[in-house]
């Protein structure tokens, strides 16, 4: 009796199949032999993960798309056999940036076609990404998933919306007024519009569309501005009215419209008319600069009051300070000198004495530069000399 032994791993996936052949051989001489050929299958287990075509799946989907019908697919194999290898596909679903558009989203849990059940609207999403993920029928199962970008694709779904003239009852019409002495290039007014979409959904382009005098006005055909051929002649209507066509440069244009009226005015009235418009929309600017000023106009009297008051406090200390020496000086009667100053014409005299009142009369005498004082204490006794030093 004998046996087939293994001598490493098989793996199915590698070779599901061997072809074997014994032989046995006799010792006779001469050695008598037969063989025997067999196959032997090795059998599967569930050891691969589901495998999916990509590492990540990008899909470009155009806006508007048909609810309900396949966008795209996600596939995905599996290396094992049998159930081990039978695959289903569910989006996984969870409450991140992206919860609110998976509820959108349905799978075919047997092909992996992905389908929406809603239109989508590149103003509103341009962008999403989902997961997948894909599950085999083994016990147990295994799986993997991978990341599905979208990108939504804009459609010419938007017709150029006018700003200037004010559009009002699905029509734009504005009155613009303007000298009759402007001349050629002058800058009557600026149509604006916008559009929604993008790219060259979104370029919009300005034409006349319907222009009484072609000869007087000329429209840029990018920035909307409408601008003087020539200057104005008394001949000119006094009333010109300029249709604009406003369209998108879409596969299918959309378009929009507006009638501009310019109206011709003396130089005056022109004037009269800018300053109001001016001081219509200066109001609202100068609010903040009125009550800036009022701030800065408090802020500055304050400080020129403080500096007022400072000032008077500094001058004041002087005359208080000479009007309290004074008042000490008269009731003296000390014996250590003191000064009396006295100014005549361009020399300046000072009297220096013991007890010497303020109200001493300066007697002249020819004492070289000496002055003599009397003392009233002494009316009837010698004069006594006081010095008055005499300073240039």
């Amino acid at each position: 009796m004998y046996a087939v032994v293994t001598k490493s791993p098989l793996d199915r996936e590698k070779q599901p199949f061997y072809d074997i052949t014994i032989v046995a051989k006799d010792a006779g001489n001469p050695p008598l032999s037969s063989e025997k050929t067999f196959t032997i299958a090795v059998s599967d287990v569930n050891d691969n993960n589901p495998e999916f075509s990509r590492t990540h799946y990008t899909f470009y989907l155009n806006e508007n798309n048909a609810p309900g019908a396949s966008l795209f697919s996600v596939t995905a194999t599996d290396r094992d056999d049998g159930e081990n290898a039978r695959l289903s596909y569910h989006i996984i679903r969870d409450d991140g940036s992206d919860g609110k558009i998976t509820p959108f989203l349905n799978i075919n849990p047997e092909n992996g076609d992905i389908l929406a059940l809603k239109s989508f609207d590149f103003e509103k999403l341009k962008t999403f990404k989902f997961h997948v993920l894909a599950s085999d029928g083994g016990t147990p199962p295994l799986s993997s998933n991978v990341t599905v970008n979208v990108f939504i694709l804009d459609q010419n779904d938007n017709a150029p919306v006018i700003l200037y003239p004010v559009s009002s009852n699905g029509s734009a019409e504005g009155v613009e007024e303007t000298a009759r002495n402007m001349k050629a290039g002058h800058l009557v007014t600026k149509v604006r519009a916008y559009d929604a979409d993008v790219g060259y959904n979104g370029w919009l382009l300005f034409s006349f569309e319907g222009v009484m005098d072609h000869s007087l006005f000329v429209l840029d055909r990018y920035t909307g501005q409408i601008r003087t051929l020539r200057s104005f002649t008394e001949t000119d209507e006094a009333q010109h009215k300029l249709a604009i066509l406003v369209k998108d440069n879409g596969n299918v244009s959309l378009s929009a419209t507006a009638t501009v009226v310019v109206k011709l005015v003396e130089p005056k009235e022109a004037i009269s008319a800018s300053d109001v418009k001016s001081v219509l929309k200066a109001d609202d600017e100068s609010n903040v600069t009125f009550y800036l000023m009022i701030t800065l106009g408090s802020v500055s009297a304050l400080f020129i009051a403080s500096i007022i008051v400072l000032v008077v406090m500094q001058c004041s200390k002087p005359r208080e300070l000479a009007a309290a020496k004074y008042l000490q000086e008269t009731n003296y009667d000390g014996t250590l000198c003191h000064s009396i100053q006295y100014r005549s014409g361009e020399k300046r005299y000072m009297l220096v004495g013991p007890r010497m009142s303020i109200g001493s009369t300066i007697v002249p005498g020819s004492h070289g530069n000496t002055l003599v004082v009397p003392d009233r204490g002494r009316t009837s006794e010698e004069v006594r000399p006081q010095s008055l030093v005499l300073i240039h």
